[in-house]
């Protein structure tokens, strides 16, 4: 297995730049996980392949603030921050940019209006080349910070809400669950009123979310850890499910992430939990909870494709995305859905 076996060609146009509306009118890919059978529907069409006694697990997490935009204290340069995750009270690892005059000591501050802002220091220089940054007056990054968009998307939100799921709940991700961003209130109503038990779970997104596999072997690609929660109610409703045998659907890549990873943590049922998750997935992975999975349509090489891969048949997923492409499916966060059975 090679990194470049998860290839494929897309040209710029398919790459969503905008969110559909209502969120619910994109369009849905179902795609047939025993016989690779592709029916083309929207999503709010998605009740119709959905069963009395089926789980749905949503992961929560918000999108926070991440992006900083601040000026060097020494030279007034401009240099912007992405907050990646926080390591204790007012430390964080960020990437910055321009990355190579922001080295160990250098100073930064983010304005703000007519009170004091947020101030930093880089404290220290990550292998990888993200940097350790201590800040002073982090309580107003939800004041001064702006939520971040994907690199590839170019076009400004006119709403920051637009990014964010209707279910969102619990702030740390720094790039939405993006699979859930087709649900609406209305939607997750008659779901329910269907018969399905919806069940919330938290894995905080990091970056490594749009970070390609750089090398040939995917299994050698260092993936960074995410924070993950599970309630004692999300496990034992799943486990119900399990044991009575019926399906447990993941609403996206990263609820995924975070129930394989409990899973393989005992041999036993699911228990209550949080921690550390970064589990790859891979074709071969020995999937022990979902059943089915609503996802997006992913980039090129990335380790979202592999997961997707792993589930539905790396044949499969790839002859679903050339006709997704053909059928001008629009792709990436913003764009339309795929729901494997």
């Amino acid at each position: 297995m090679k990194t470049s076996d998860f290839d494929y060609l897309l040209t710029e146009e398919l790459i969503a730049q905008t969110p559909i509306e209502p969120r619910d009118h994109s369009r849905l890919m179902v795609l047939s996980h025993d016989t690779g059978k592709i029916e083309h529907r929207r999503f709010y069409d998605l009740p119709d392949y959905l069963a009395a006694g089926d789980v749905m697990v949503f992961n929560n997490s918000r999108v926070f603030p991440a992006r900083l935009y601040a000026k060097r204290t020494d030279t007034a340069a401009q240099v912007e921050l992405l907050l990646l995750d926080r390591r204790s009270t007012g430390e964080w690892r960020a990437l910055v940019k321009p990355g190579r005059r922001m080295r160990s000591g250098a100073t930064f501050e983010v304005a703000g209006d007519d009170e004091p802002g947020i101030s930093g220091e880089v404290v220290e220089i990550e292998p990888d080349g993200s940097r350790i940054v201590r800040l002073s007056g982090e309580e107003r990054l939800h004041e001064l910070g702006v939520v971040p968009l994907p690199p590839y998307i170019h076009e400004p939100l006119a709403d920051a809400e637009r990014y964010q799921t209707v279910y969102s709940r619990v702030a740390g991700s720094v790039a939405a669950p993006t699979a859930g961003l087709h649900f609406t209130e209305a939607l997750l109503d008659r779901i329910r009123k269907h018969g399905v038990e919806t069940v919330f779970v938290t894995l905080h997104v990091g970056w490594d979310s749009f970070r390609p596999v750089d090398t040939e072997d995917p299994s050698a690609h260092d993936l960074h850890t995410e924070s993950w929660e599970m309630s004692a109610e999300a496990a034992l409703a799943i486990n119900r499910a399990k044991d009575e045998g019926r399906r447990v659907i993941s609403v996206g890549t990263t609820a995924v992430r975070l129930l394989e990873h409990a899973a393989m943590l005992g041999d036993g049922p699911l228990r209550e939990g949080s921690g550390r998750a970064d589990l790859l997935i891979l074709p071969g992975h020995r999937f022990r909870v979902i059943d089915a999975l609503v996802t997006n349509f992913h980039l090129p090489r990335s380790t979202l494709l592999m997961l997707t891969s792993a589930f539905a048949g790396r044949e499969q997923v790839l002859n679903a995305y050339q006709e997704a492409a053909s059928r001008r499916y629009r792709f990436y966060s913003f764009g339309d859905a795929m729901l494997v059975l």
